[in-house]
């Protein structure tokens, strides 16, 4: 345990585990697609562990990102008959990668991601 501000902060070695196993998935999900869903399944299913430990706000993050990346896929691709599509498509993955890479980057530094 980790005391700032008057705080107590608890860091738990299984939440950071199977957060980092969910970015991992989500990663390689923007790639392949089915590792997407298996990395929100795995977040949302271990998220209630994580509760009072820095590494819940990385659960939250990773399960918004899938929600997010899955909203906005659709609308780009309906969205591909009138060509602006693909531009969505695009930033939709830049954003996902970028906010899979800033996960990594803080939870590594045990750090909560900031929501």
């Amino acid at each position: 345990m980790n005391t700032t501000t008057n705080q107590t902060v608890s860091y738990d070695n299984d939440s950071k585990t199977h957060a980092i196993i969910a970015y991992m998935l989500l990663l390689i999900g923007l790639f392949t697609a089915i590792p997407l869903l298996i990395g929100a399944i795995w977040a949302m299913v271990k998220k209630k562990s994580a509760l009072g430990t820095v590494y819940h706000s990385h659960y939250v993050n990773a399960t918004r990102v899938f929600w997010w990346t899955l909203f906005w896929t659709i609308v780009g691709a309906v969205l591909i008959f009138v060509l602006i599509g693909y531009a969505v498509l695009g930033l939709v993955w830049l954003w996902a990668l970028y906010r899979v890479i800033n996960g990594f980057a803080k939870i590594t530094s045990d750090l909560p991601y900031p929501l």
